[in-house]
């Protein structure tokens, strides 16, 4: 009896650990790739990860990172001396030529459109003259003005070095910071483009399958690939739908084919599930008799149908899902700003004039007093000397 009891015990469990899996497997996308993740542009919101703070190597993902920092670091139309170095690199280039001058846009569009190696190596010369000083400068760029936590690059461009890593939640978070941008926006954008070199006069088109229109996708606005033995297949791509933006990112996938329908499985699942709101400046919240305000203009993500705004009694607003899922935290300040406490001192009460006044006559008549007595007493004692 007892073996019967157990035995139906397990078959139980088992069913319900399966319907628990089945029920993960049919809410969220299921991924070929190893890490990914799936962020709201604007918002920053993250809808979907998976292993998305694996330390991991981007490949030429790395370019996104070296173009936003070239593009707030120098202007555009500066003219670049190629430096003699680009001789020595490998993989995908533009064919610069030593001592070439080329624009700093030009150089970006080469380098993102085509992934030109040649165009990565020159901007970071170009920048901080050496590789130590532009590995300073990009880490202390994304740091200080990104706030990633885990990337540390140590070249522009992703060719392989155990030391160059990131994760697919730093990456997303570098590209939504430069998709503020306009200039990176048009580049990251851009499907092809004629290219006059020295040596090369041709018509570069973007690697992106999807944003070349070679795997439909509608609404795709940008993308970049990336590829190295050691990283795999890595990939970067952002879309739109009229109700929200979107940034996917995708790292170490074996095969190209699938790191794109991963993409794809993750843009079909944001955008079913989730659209942006936009919280105004000043908006109010409530929590109980406590009341708050939006301290600026807002993005948050919410889900398409039965999202809830809870407000804390610390002032966070949670964005929430129907099953109680927090989507996203904003923090609101206080509606009436608490003016801070002034410590009252206890000081002596101020004497008017007229205290002053007779403080100084008591003075006098005491000083008059004293006179007096010592001078009977001086008297007395000659009156006794004299006897």
């Amino acid at each position: 009896m007892r073996k019967l009891l157990a035995l139906s015990m397990a078959v139980l469990i088992s069913m319900y650990s399966f319907a628990q899996f089945v029920h993960a497997e049919e809410d969220d996308p299921v991924l070929t790739s190893e890490a990914a993740v799936l962020m709201d542009t604007q918002s920053g919101a993250i809808l979907f990860g998976k292993n998305e703070e694996k330390r991991m190597y981007p490949a030429s993902l790395t370019k996104i990172a070296t173009a936003i920092y070239a593009i707030e670091s120098a202007n555009l139309n500066d003219q670049v001396v190629v430096s003699e170095k680009i001789k020595e690199i490998e993989g995908t280039r533009v064919y610069l030529n030593p001592g070439e001058r080329v624009t700093l846009k030009k150089l970006i569009q080469g380098m993102l459109i085509n992934s030109g190696n040649d165009a990565a190596l020159t901007i970071a010369i170009h920048l901080d003259g050496t590789m130590e000083n532009y590995s300073q400068s990009i880490n202390e760029y994304l740091e200080n003005e990104i706030g990633v936590k885990n990337t540390h690059f140590v070249n522009p461009h992703g060719l392989f070095d155990e030391n160059h890593y990131t994760t697919a939640k730093d990456l997303a978070l570098i590209l939504n910071y430069a998709m503020k941008n306009e200039d990176f926006r048009e580049i990251f954008g851009t499907k092809e483009l004629k290219w006059e070199g020295e040596s090369w006069n041709t018509q570069i088109f973007s690697h992106h399958r999807m944003l070349k229109g070679e795997i439909p996708y509608e609404g795709v606005t940008g993308g970049k690939t990336g590829f190295v033995d050691q990283s795999k297949q890595t990939l970067a791509t952002t879309a739109e739908n009229g109700r929200m933006q979107l940034t996917a990112v995708l790292l170490k996938s074996e095969f190209k084919r699938e790191i794109y329908k991963d993409t794809i499985k993750l843009f079909d699942y944001g955008f079913a599930s989730y659209k942006s709101a936009q919280i105004k400046k000043g908006e109010t919240f409530t929590s109980g008799e406590l009341e708050f305000k939006a301290g600026k203009d807002l993005f948050v993500t919410e889900p398409i149908e039965n999202g809830k705004r809870v407000v804390d009694d610390d002032g966070v607003l949670n964005i929430e899902s129907e099953n109680g899922r927090t989507i996203q935290s904003v923090e609101l300040k206080p509606l009436i700003e608490k003016k801070p406490e002034v410590k009252k001192t206890t000081q002596e009460p101020k004497q008017s004039g007229l205290l002053s006044a007779n403080a100084i006559i008591g003075a006098f008549l005491a000083a008059v007093a004293i006179l007096w007595i010592m001078n009977r007493k001086q008297k007395k004692n000659r009156r006794f000397r004299s006897r």
